[in-house]
């Protein structure tokens, strides 16, 4: 969430036009936003399918979804080093930001199947 304020801010700092691009961002990230919530609620519920559901559909296609662009930039020829001469303080927030949430989901992830959580899951099974 803290990423789509940021690129919401960046689109009405640019001005004009903005309205679209905010709207076409707000369209994909929110049902992705409710949609996250309400499977992870199944899976506190124990729920080994939402378990699942979140490793792939954010672990992994989410993960991929936020590395493309730099990974696209470092096939292209850029660097670390100019990256972070030409990025403005909003760019460098971002960054940073991108930075923590990649390590938190692949941390999310593998702390969801150690096998604390297997047991867990496995107590939970034929509740509700």
């Amino acid at each position: 969430m803290f990423e789509t304020l940021l690129a919401v801010g960046r689109l009405l700092a640019r001005g004009h036009g903005a309205g679209p691009a905010i709207a076409a961002g707000l369209a994909i990230r929110l049902p992705v936003f409710a949609a996250a919530l309400v499977v992870a609620g199944r899976m506190r519920d124990g729920r080994g399918w939402a378990r699942l559901t979140l490793a792939l559909g954010l672990g992994i296609l989410g993960t991929a979804s936020m590395v493309v662009q730099p990974v696209e930039a470092l096939l292209h020829g850029r660097t670390l080093a100019s990256a972070l001469t030409t990025s403005s303080p909003v760019d460098l927030l971002f960054g940073a930001s991108r930075t923590v949430h990649v390590a938190c989901v692949l941390g999310a992830v593998a702390l969801m199947f150690l096998p604390a959580a297997n047991a867990w899951f496995r107590g939970r099974r034929g509740r509700g």
